[in-house]
């Protein structure tokens, strides 16, 4: 499975795709951030928020994007930056089809480094570990959307087979009870194989 990892930021945006699959190695494939001035206007920044996605979605093709689910904050103009470049993104994911997952700060930081109250110091440090990197990645953003996809890979695909064996059983009681045969699937849940370079 390949992820595309969104850390939603007007000013900063970051993003991270990795690949791997659940109980297996996962690689960085690329890392970055999207910026925009402060001096321009709203729908500008959205626009070339959206344009610059577009492109990673483009060059990188993942199977499933990962954005940060919005959280109580004090500073309300941060919260409203925020919410609207996660909309951006889950526009372009819509686009193409591809599923959206929105996992809260605590998840990711949980999944990552074991503890869900962990700082971005522990989150960086735990990401260039996971993923062999000879550098931390930054800025913190960029080290955010990595830790986004490897939360993904590593918790929605299980979720993916939960809701994949949820249905099937649902399908084997319509099925008796209706006395028809049922077709299982036999394509693996996950997606297709990727060579994945490195981080740039």
């Amino acid at each position: 499975m390949r992820v595309l990892g969104v850390d939603p930021g007007l000013t900063r945006c970051g993003v991270g795709v990795v690949e791997g699959s659940r109980g297996g190695r996962l690689t960085a494939v690329a890392a970055g951030v999207i910026r925009t001035p402060s001096d321009q206007s709203l729908g500008d920044r959205l626009v070339a928020i959206d344009e610059q996605l577009e492109y990673w979605l483009e060059r990188y093709g993942p199977d499933a994007i990962a954005v940060e689910r919005l959280f109580a904050q004090h500073n309300v103009r941060t919260v409203m930056g925020t919410a609207q470049v996660s909309g951006v993104a889950i526009v372009a994911a819509a686009r193409r089809g591809l599923p959206v997952a929105l996992h809260t700060p605590s998840e990711v930081k949980a999944a990552v480094t074991g503890n869900g109250r962990a700082d971005k110091a522990q989150v960086t440090a735990m990401v260039t570990r996971v993923l062999r990197l000879t550098a931390r990645p930054t800025p913190a953003d960029a080290a955010d959307a990595l830790a986004l996809a490897m939360c993904h890979i590593w918790r929605g695909s299980a979720d993916s087979r939960l809701a994949a064996a949820v249905a099937q059983e649902g399908a084997l009681r319509t099925a008796r009870a209706a006395h028809l045969p049922v077709e299982r699937p036999s394509a693996s849940l996950s997606g297709p194989s990727r060579s994945a370079g490195g981080v740039s």
